[in-house]
Parts: structure tokens; sequence; C-alpha cells
């Protein structure tokens, strides 16, 4: 396969394991919550190789998107490896504004009614997602698509959902899991 055509699913949950992006065992996750399986993308996205074939799979669903957006730093790396695959401008969400300066919550361009995907590398509850949906229609851009590497099946697509926003995953945790075998 040429690294032009996108992977599929099955390539992405391979890609990962891998890489050493899917352990086992007991974690805490972001959200609190405690998990037999930690997803960490960025073990995956440090290799050039893994990125580029990460970034060719996020740009087969960027679609009619005028910018693309990513929270520090999970996302940063699949926002720019894409950008640059695609052609499109680009937005970094800060986790807290900065305290000097313009003291904003982004990085980039953000013109008023923009169109912004919103990339993401593991989705679990969908609260990072919210947030970054909340700074980026605060400036005036409608964010109507979120794309995630990893889909942990707990409760992020329905959350978006009633935020107006539909989820797309690479693969869920269920792939991934079906993978492993």
């Amino acid at each position: 396969m040429s690294s032009s055509e996108p992977p599929t699913t099955a390539e992405i949950a391979r890609l990962l394991l891998d890489a050493g992006a899917v352990r086992f065992g007991e974690f805490t996750l972001a959200s609190g919550q405690r998990s037999d399986v930690y997803v960490d993308v960025k073990k995956a996205w440090t290799d050039p190789v893994r990125l580029e074939r990460l970034a060719t799979a996020l740009a087969r669903h960027v679609g009619d998107a005028q910018r693309l957006a990513g929270m520090e730093l999970g996302a940063v790396p699949l926002v720019v490896a894409t950008a640059l695959r695609v052609r499109l401008p680009f937005v970094v969400i800060r986790k807290t504004a900065k305290e000097h300066g313009t003291r904003q919550r982004y990085e980039g361009d953000v013109p008023p009614g923009s169109k912004v995907l919103l990339i993401e590398d593991v989705s679990t509850t969908g609260g990072s997602a919210v947030e970054s949906i909340g700074v980026l229609r605060a400036v005036g851009a409608r964010v109507d698509r979120a794309l995630v590497v990893v889909d942990r099946e707990q409760g992020a697509r329905e959350k978006l959902a009633s935020h107006g926003v539909e989820l797309t995953s690479l693969a869920t945790l269920s792939e991934v899991r079906g993978a492993r075998a």
C-alpha cells in the first residue's frame, strides 16, 4: 500500500498497538475514570512515518472545513501534519489563556463564520472537545464536526451531538482491542 492511500481502521489499530500507544493495566484517565486500557497517541505521532499515516487517514475526513483546530498538546502534531497534507490553515487551542500579551486561548486566525474541523487524539467523555468548541465558537467559528484518532466509546459521541457536533473516529477502542489478538 502506498503512503498516499488512507490506512484502514484495522491498520490504524495496528499502528497504535505497534507503536506502544495502547497499554493494558490499571489507569486513571484525564476524565477521572478508571480503565484497564490507556491510549497514548503521542507514542505514535512522535514517529514521522506513523504521523504521516495518521495525517493521511485524518485528511480523508476534512471535507469542507476551512480551518483545522486542536488543543495542545496531544492534537497539535496531528493538526499540523493534516494541515500540511490538505493545505489548510490551523488553530492551536491553549488549555488555559496566556497570562501575558493578548491573553487569548488560541493561536491562529479564526475569521468569523469560518468552518472549523476540530481534531483530537483520544476522546472519552468529550469534555475537552466541548471546551475547544466553546473557544472556537466564542470567536465566531462554525464547528459542527470533530475528528478523533480513537473514540473510547464512553460518551463523547453523545455529548458532542448534544452540542450540535458530529464525531468521527479513525478507530474505536473496541476496534483497537479487537486488533490486539
